[in-house]
């Protein structure tokens, strides 16, 4: 029986129903285990205050936080590891860049394939890259991806998952006469997850992992919108500079960097609701005009490599 490792880390629960949904069809053929991560201190949810920008410069800088020890063998031979993640602030959590950068991973991961599983909003491009190139320095292989999504515009699933995670709240709701759908990844979109573990299933059964990614894009496992995907990359530019200009003023939960951060916060929601529209429509044009550059990111960033 294939021994098969499920790591993962959330706050909310919702990556975990994703993760359950997707390894569902696995249960009767393999031998499961899960690791959840727990960083020392933990992260508090909702989100409470400035907390929630706190954690913005060391997460695209991937400053590393304390786990909590492994629960399973950190050695074991397992033939397939599930890796599952959000995304924080177009970076992968800290958590998973904390356990990425460790010897555990070393450890784990090392000839071993690999399986990322992402719960996030809607920009993940960025988040991937950066977990597929630490995989690799891992030793692992990574074979296939899943990405599920919340399917509401940019602009409104800005309000809902805020929403969601200063108050715990992810509850459709109306404000300033407009309705606002739930929050996050809709559960019909979660229950798709047994579709995607079935064709886990069947890789499996084949031996044939490498074939594996082709399948899961059939079945509309990985969505890329090139729209999104250039404002992410812009983004992700900026916000590195941001960071750097915020790590200045010290570390995690220093005062003394509260002001920038603050400054941070009034940028992002300008960004969001200001600029991004125009650039996004400038985007759309272009791709308009070029659809063979659209169909290139689509093709690059829906597989693998």
């Amino acid at each position: 029986m294939k021994k098969v490792l499920i790591i993962y880390y959330t706050q909310t629960g919702q990556l975990k129903q994703i993760v359950d949904s997707v390894i569902e069809p696995l249960k009767n053929d393999c031998e499961l285990f899960f690791e959840e991560l727990k960083p020392v201190p933990s992260y508090p949810f909702p989100w409470t205050g400035m907390s929630f920008f706190q954690a913005f410069p060391e997460s695209v800088k991937e400053i590393p936080v304390a786990l909590e020890p492994f629960r399973n063998n950190a050695v074991e031979d397992y033939d397939l590891i599930i890796l599952a993640y959000t995304v924080w602030y177009l970076s992968p959590s800290i958590p998973i860049t904390s356990f990425l950068q460790s010897e555990a991973a070393k450890n784990l991961l090392n000839g071993k394939p690999v399986i990322t599983v992402l719960g996030v909003r809607n920009m993940w491009i960025m988040a991937q890259e950066r977990v597929k190139a630490m995989i690799v320095d891992a030793g692992g292989r990574l074979v296939g991806n899943i990405v599920m999504a919340d399917p509401t515009g940019n602009l409104t699933s800005v309000i809902t998952i805020v929403r969601w995670m200063t108050t715990g709240d992810k509850t459709p709701f109306r404000w300033i006469g407009m309705n606002f759908p739930a929050a996050g990844v809709p559960e019909e979109e979660t229950r798709r997850g047994g579709e995607y573990g079935e064709a886990i299933k069947n890789a499996i059964d084949i031996n044939n992992l490498k074939g594996l990614q082709p399948e899961l894009i059939k079945l509309g496992a990985v969505k890329v919108d090139p729209v999104l995907f250039r404002i992410e990359k812009t983004g992700k530019r900026i916000f590195g500079i941001w960071s750097k200009f915020i790590l200045k003023k010290g570390g995690y939960n220093d005062p003394a960097r509260e002001g920038r951060l603050k400054g941070f916060k009034y940028y992002l929601f300008a960004v969001i609701y200001l600029l991004s529209p125009i650039v996004g429509g400038i985007f759309r044009l272009i791709f308009f005009l070029n659809p063979k550059a659209a169909k290139r990111i689509i093709s690059r960033y829906s597989g693998i490599q």
